[in-house]
């Protein structure tokens, strides 16, 4: 993800993640604004490791970063002077990192086949919402030599999926505390499934 850094305390932040490790968290505000504060957080984000980074004359910070796992947020702290917080890597299901992950109450997980296929279904649904959205001067579609495969992982193909979809933030937060790769690309399906539809009533009353 590309991001642009302009508010002083997040040039600090900045100047704070590549003085240590380059990893800083990603929070979706949900309801409200952060500026001026009375702004209401989502308890999952995303831990994300800073991979480029380009000060500009005037301060300002242009930076590309990759997730690396979900954190759920335990506390907040006082900003200092960004937002700081502690925070553990989230498992479904509540479950700590080593613990087996629950399965009563909960319906089965689909085979590696099962999670194959719903895979690719999202792969083709994400394809053809680009394509759409790109026919009337939305997003680009995506390159068909694009292989969106994780060099064989699903977990990552899954992640590379989400982050080519055309979606909201709300969605997008959904997607991500989807608890598991099959969860996630059925959402995903479901999601440009509804887009899908949305653009062609939007195209049939033009």
């Amino acid at each position: 993800m590309p991001l642009h850094v302009f508010e002083p305390r997040y040039r600090a932040l900045m100047r704070d993640c590549l003085d240590g490790d380059h990893r800083f968290g990603v929070i979706l505000i949900e309801r409200g604004s952060e500026v001026g504060g009375g702004d209401v957080r989502a308890t999952l984000g995303t831990r994300s490791r800073i991979t480029k980074a380009v000060e500009l004359p005037d301060g300002r910070w242009l930076l590309e970063v990759v997730g690396e796992s979900v954190v759920a947020v335990d506390q907040w702290l006082p900003d200092d002077p960004y937002p700081v917080a502690l925070v553990r890597e989230h498992r479904p299901d509540g479950a700590e990192p080593g613990d087996p992950v629950p399965s009563v109450g909960a319906a089965p997980a689909p085979d590696a086949t099962g999670t194959a296929a719903l895979l690719d279904a999202a792969t083709q649904r994400v394809r053809r919402a680009r394509a759409l959205l790109a026919e009337h001067g939305g997003a680009p579609p995506l390159p068909p030599e694009l292989l969106l495969d994780g060099d064989g992982d699903r977990e990552a193909a899954a992640w590379d999926l989400c982050g080519a979809a055309p979606v909201s933030a709300y969605d997008a937060q959904r997607l991500l505390a989807a608890r598991d790769v099959a969860t996630r690309a059925g959402l995903l399906v479901e999601l440009m499934e509804d887009l899908e539809l949305d653009l062609h009533r939007m195209l049939a009353s033009e």
